[in-house]
């Protein structure tokens, strides 16, 4: 899994794929991967983080 930080607001997620939109200020397309915290092996959706 990665961790995404809000490039406006400064808010975390983790998970598979990057989200669509930053949980606390609701910005699109404002989440950039930070680390990741699995093996790398892409999350096995349709998203481009692999």
């Amino acid at each position: 899994m990665a961790i995404f930080k809000c490039e406006s607001c400064g808010a975390t997620k983790e998970g598979h794929c990057k989200p669509k939109e930053c949980p606390k200020c609701g910005k699109t397309d404002i989440m950039k991967k930070q680390e990741d915290s699995g093996s790398g092996s892409g999350c096995g959706c349709s998203c481009k983080s692999k």
